[in-house]
């Protein structure tokens, strides 16, 4: 293995500061927290490892020339990213007076729905994307990593953004908690909703 503990420390203090970035990753989870909670927002987190997955996988394989040559492909996802947010952002606003319990929804499908919202927002999110593509070369010689070295930067790749966005649906699933009165959740879904939406709207032109 070719990576020191020093590269793989400034690697995970690059992806901290990633994830403390606000993109279209955080209003998408804090959404679903505030509409769900915890358990509305854990599916969705567990969706974007796959983008930290495949992005840092693509640039040290050196394939990024893919991206281009499948850009129709990258918008069309885009489009179906963004169509996935609008659909459960006015859902959650029509829903908006239901409580967690009344709408079985939320946690049947839910689960699946919020991971799959994971994966089309990470795949479609240019910060990652720029941040994977463009900056990972800068970090390390992709010429001469190992397999092993592959797999410590696939592993830190997902396990930073991994924590940090469990903690955070945590921290707003306790927060909504407080959130007991009728007229409170209402507003809360409301609010969740339109954010949503707001994600399904700026996507396609990020």
């Amino acid at each position: 293995m070719t990576i020191t503990i020093t590269d793989a420390a400034l690697y995970a203090g690059a992806l901290f500061i990633l994830f403390l970035t606000p993109g279209p990753v955080w209003v998408a989870l804090m959404a679903r927290a505030m509409s769900g909670g915890f358990r509305a927002a854990w599916p969705l987190a567990l969706g974007v490892v796959v983008g930290d997955v495949i992005w840092p996988l693509l640039a040290v394989l050196g394939v990024a020339w893919i991206v281009g040559t499948f850009s129709g492909f990258m918008e069309v996802l885009r489009w179906v990213a963004s169509l996935t947010f609008l659909v459960m952002g006015v859902l959650i606003i029509r829903n908006r007076k239901k409580t967690i319990a009344s709408d079985s929804r939320l946690t049947r499908p839910g689960m699946w729905a919020g991971f799959m919202a994971g994966v089309a927002v990470i795949l479609g999110n240019p910060k990652a994307i720029l941040f994977y593509m463009g900056v990972l070369p800068g970090f390390f010689d992709l010429t001469m990593l190992t397999w092993a070295d592959i797999a410590v930067i696939c592993f830190l790749s997902m396990i930073v953004p991994l924590v940090g966005n469990l903690i955070l649906s945590a921290f707003i699933d306790r927060a909504r908690r407080l959130l007991t009165s009728p007229a409170a959740l209402a507003r809360t879904n409301m609010t969740a909703g339109l954010l949503l939406v707001a994600v399904g709207l700026v996507i396609p032109f990020a």
